[in-house]
């Protein structure tokens, strides 16, 4: 058998794996209601309730929870949400936020003492928080009156907004008498939680739904839905069976699951660019990985181009480091063009039978749709008829972060990740994967990457405070990851949701993480 025939072979195989349906689970019918699969697919997270603790599933946690600023829907710039203005000192080092008028769900008022008390919370890995390690330049927060909130800095970040886009405002009345070691398990999350938000939480069924109802009292008006639920699917294929069916009004979808909406006047199809970089982390404390050699062979040995036109129609771009945007990408770096023979080579002069040999070598993710399967098998393939021998393993996402952000890895349970991290709208949102001072328990840089060079450019770009000269800052960072290979990365596609057409003011962006952006859910209605 060829090597393309060994391709075709184990995409087949993983095809059929992935796209057997579980049964349908049905939330009950309502007037004025969308149901949705939010957490279906990339920028999903099914079965999280905390912010705080949230990587993803923006697009639904927005629904009831609010940060003090956002992305605008096009993802282009940042701007108030329950903070009404906001001002940055001449230094960029304090940040003066004025706050919005607006009512807690138990009808108690939002203040600033509220805004303070959630960013100690996020600022405390004790509590779960994924952003601690963000927020790390944030040196005090101060509810100056009611409305007023100041945030100094120990030295100037060109990702703090960006951080803030993701820090869900939380209640001190209702959260401050549990434990910081406490919160992350609390059942408040997923019984009694209360934002800020258009639409507010009434149930929970376990795996099945979660519902929210109108918030009437909410500042931008009453809703023009009176509920919004959060549907649960196994997998991507049910969440379409059920988009066709008419039970919900809108998900995810991955681009090769398109055809069966394209030109159907019943569904609107929304596509826009992940800001996702997909890559191989090479998971640094282990030894195989060392020698540069082995790194660069990797990338010879995988036809991209193949993968983009044959798996994803043609919807994605080659990434040859973080970044595809072209003013952060230099001119002149190695494009890694697919070259086997090059790839064998490589290994041959690392020596790479006395390294590993024919050992497998686990490829962790939590990438579990169809297309990411039969991407796995492509890959697998690939490196397999260069002398890698990988095994792919896809998890769920609290098993795969239990996993990788473990303090101190069993480096058998993964050699190797297949996983994505955002690259914009901002760029520096990219240092916490690759930066040493990140890695776990301190931050989420699960490959372990300790590269001095790339940390110093990552820091000498977050730290710059003239945005004229932070494109060229960011174009270093990218010419030491393609230099080095931290990453084997690989590339960055679009991303595609489907909403019945009698969806109206529906706004549904791809952004990374599924947001936070400005989607108005209050506006969002259903013809009759």
């Amino acid at each position: 058998m060829n090597a393309m025939s060994k391709i075709s072979s184990a995409i087949a195989i993983a095809a059929m794996m992935a796209t057997t349906a579980m049964p349908m689970l049905t939330a009950p019918a309502q007037a004025a209601t969308l149901s949705g699969g939010f957490d279906v697919g990339p920028g999903g997270f099914q079965g999280n309730f905390n912010p705080l603790a949230a990587t993803s599933g923006f697009t639904w946690l927005s629904v009831y929870f609010e940060p003090l600023v956002t992305y605008d829907e096009k993802l282009q710039k940042v701007v108030g949400l329950l903070a009404s203005s906001y001002e940055v000192s001449a230094d960029q080092l304090t940040y003066t936020f004025k706050l919005a008028d607006a009512k807690w769900h138990d009808g108690k008022p939002f203040t600033a003492k509220d805004a303070k008390f959630t960013m100690g919370l996020a600022q405390n890995a004790k509590t779960g928080s994924v952003l601690a390690a963000r927020l790390t330049a944030v040196s005090s927060v101060e509810a100056v009156d009611h409305k007023t909130l100041v945030i100094k800095l120990s030295a100037p970040s060109s990702s703090l907004m960006d951080t803030l886009t993701k820090v869900m405002m939380l209640p001190e009345h209702a959260l401050s008498q549990i434990a910081p070691d406490q919160l992350a398990k609390n059942t408040w999350w997923s019984t009694t939680p209360i934002g800020t938000g258009p639409f507010k939480f009434t149930r929970y069924v376990t795996d099945q739904y979660v519902e929210m109802a109108a918030n009437s009292d909410y500042r931008g008006g009453k809703p023009a839905l009176e509920k919004v639920i959060n549907r649960y699917f196994a997998n991507p294929a049910a969440a379409i069976a059920a988009l066709r069916a008419g039970e919900i009004q809108f998900t995810y979808v991955d681009s090769n699951d398109l055809g069966a909406f394209k030109n159907n006047k019943d569904f609107r199809i929304i596509e826009g660019d992940s800001f996702v970089v997909n890559y191989l982390g090479f998971n640094h404390d282990s030894p195989i990985w060392k020698d540069a050699r082995v790194r660069q062979a990797v990338m010879y040995a995988i036809n991209r181009d193949a993968i983009i036109q044959s798996l994803y129609g043609g919807a994605a771009k080659t990434a040859n480091c973080a970044y595809v945007s072209e003013q952060v990408v230099p001119k002149n770096i190695e494009p890694y063009a697919y070259n086997p023979e090059k790839a064998k080579q490589l290994l041959k002069e690392a020596g790479w039978d006395q390294i590993n040999g024919n050992k497998p070598i686990t490829l962790l993710t939590y990438y579990t749709t169809p297309l990411a399967a039969n991407v796995m098998a492509a890959v697998q393939a690939m490196l397999g008829q260069a002398g890698i021998n990988v095994t792919p393993r896809a998890v769920d996402t609290p098993t795969y972060n239990s996993i990788v952000l473990n303090p101190t890895p069993d480096t058998s349970q993964f050699q190797m990740v297949y996983a994505g991290l955002q690259n914009g709208p901002d760029a520096g949102s990219i240092n916490v994967g690759l930066n040493e001072k990140q890695i776990p328990p301190a931050g989420p840089n699960v490959a372990r990457v300790r590269m001095p060079d790339l940390t110093k450019a990552l820091d000498a770009a977050l730290g710059e405070t003239d945005a004229a000269k932070r494109d060229a800052r960011y174009q270093e960072v990218c010419k030491v990851m393609n230099k080095d290979l931290p990453w084997g990365t690989l590339w960055v596609a679009n991303r595609y949701g489907v909403a019945s057409a009698k969806l109206k003011d529906f706004v549904w962006t791809p952004a990374p993480g599924g947001g936070p952006y400005q989607a108005h859910p209050e506006k969002w209605s259903i013809a009759e």
